[in-house]
């Protein structure tokens, strides 16, 4: 780690363990010994305040708690691990963070009805009701993660035995969510270009009902899968569940905060999107946004009563377990919004930047794009068995010799040792940093006396 963003480290912990003073204090103010020990820190401060100025000095704090270790991944490399980069956390995310860290913080001013989407300081219920603007759907709710959004909608529409019809690249959380709920996924196949299809979507439903007597309870589908990142048919997927009168569930984890999302005009009845993938925020995040005419349903509130105490939760909401996301995540949620609904208008420009880092590493022969080409996302699968893999047969640190090259480069996020398929994502990255990240495969690559087309 450069000295500079150690120190930089160095004076958040610093200014934490100030911060600490002022908590364990009364609110009259700092008595004589915590005073001393406020200037004491100041002191420490400026000392790695000068260090952090003039880039010198030398590591004071390497572990968090004896047992952390600072993690500098984002200050110190570019990134492009696949499900990373669309969740990096924004300036203000941070800033939230630091402040809205505490357990139960969103809970500070909660008052009647007591649930998390009627607080109005922060101003936690206006934020649900501009999720729900912004994906152009009726209502909207934060969950723990998009998997927390398939099991609310699969909790409520399936039933034992019923059929669910996901892609044949649907996430294993889209499965969890249908066993949990006593369903049975029914896989639509995929074309010659490893897209689903509306058409075959159609013929799978028409294929459950032949074999089961009964339509699906639910349509289930990515826009964008997570291993090859392909666009699907998503729109005439809608249309086709609509036809059956079949609920359709729109999977945004890899759209949900990078790209525009009309909920109505793809015809969606659920929009699920992850916050820690793609929307900037703390794990574990996300959203669950319904049209109303499934909103009574899936957002119902608790009709038990105790049998000897007869207490009554009415106001709770039975598929959310009450009240989802405290703290941190919400807030950096929150606090990254702003940011994000600007970032997806420049979703071409992000695209553009993927499709120059392929064609760069296309030109190291032998290198594929399993994904579709040119890219419609910035998450791609790629092959350089034919490339950077021969390097690894006979180098003596095997595949792990391009994890080293990139490292040495101020790359980190490739799958370690993976030289054959793998995956990667731009996202976010500047034009300086996409254009380094193509130069520096290129060096690797003539490094090691690969052919590179120019």
């Amino acid at each position: 780690m450069s000295i500079k963003i150690q120190k930089t480290f160095e004076a958040l912990f610093e200014l934490e363990e100030i911060r600490g003073i002022f908590r364990e204090a009364v609110p009259t103010g700092l008595n004589v010994e915590e005073e001393e020990a406020l200037q004491k820190k100041i002191a420490e401060l400026k000392a790695i305040i000068a260090d952090l100025e003039a880039g010198t000095g030398t590591p004071r704090v390497t572990k968090i708690a004896d047992t952390l270790d600072v993690r500098s991944r984002e200050e110190q490399y570019i990134n492009i691990h696949p499900i990373q980069a669309a969740g990096r956390l924004t300036t203000e995310a941070r800033k939230a963070l630091i402040s809205y860290g505490d357990g139960y913080s969103t809970c500070d001013f909660c008052r009647k009805p007591f649930r998390l989407d009627k607080i109005t300081r922060p101003g936690i219920a206006e934020f649900h009701d501009d999720l729900a603007k912004w994906l152009n759907m009726d209502q909207a709710r934060v969950v723990p993660g998009a998997r927390r959004g398939f099991q609310a909608v699969a909790s409520t529409l399936v039933g034992k035995g019923d059929s669910v019809i996901v892609s044949a690249l649907a996430h294993y959380t889209e499965f969890l969510a249908v066993e949990n709920a006593g369903g049975v996924v029914r896989e639509v196949p995929l074309n010659e270009k490893n897209i689903v299809t509306g058409e075959a979507t159609a013929q799978k439903i028409e294929e459950v009902k032949s074999e089961t007597g009964k339509l699906p309870v639910l349509v289930m589908i990515d826009h964008y899968d997570y291993q090859f990142a392909n666009e699907h048919e998503i729109t005439a997927i809608g249309k086709v569940a609509h036809q059956y009168d079949i609920p359709f569930l729109y999977n945004g984890a890899y759209t949900v905060g990078v790209q525009p999302v009309d909920g109505k005009k793809i015809g969606a009845d659920f929009v699920v999107g992850s916050g820690h993938k793609s929307m900037a925020s703390v794990a574990p995040s996300g959203v669950l946004a319904i049209n109303d005419d499934f909103a009574p349903k899936a957002l119902r509130t608790t009709a038990m009563v105790g049998d000897l105490t007869k207490r009554k939760f009415g106001i709770k909401e039975v598929e959310l377990l009450g009240c989802t996301l405290m703290g941190g995540t919400l807030l950096s949620m929150m606090a990254s919004f702003p940011t994000v609904k600007e970032r997806v208008l420049h979703w071409d420009e992000e695209v553009k930047k993927s499709n120059y880092f392929i064609d760069a590493l296309l030109r190291v022969e032998g290198s594929k794009v399993l994904s579709e080409y040119p890219r419609k996302h910035t998450l791609t699968k790629v092959d350089t068995t034919g490339s950077y893999d021969t390097v690894a047969q006979t180098h003596k640190r095997r595949g792990f010799f391009f994890s080293d090259e990139l490292t040495a480069h101020g790359i980190v996020g490739e799958f370690a040792g993976a030289t054959k398929t793998w995956k990667l994502n731009t996202y976010g990255l500047n034009w300086n940093q996409v254009r380094y990240l193509a130069d520096a495969f290129t060096e690797i690559a003539e490094k090691h006396e690969l052919p590179v087309r120019k």
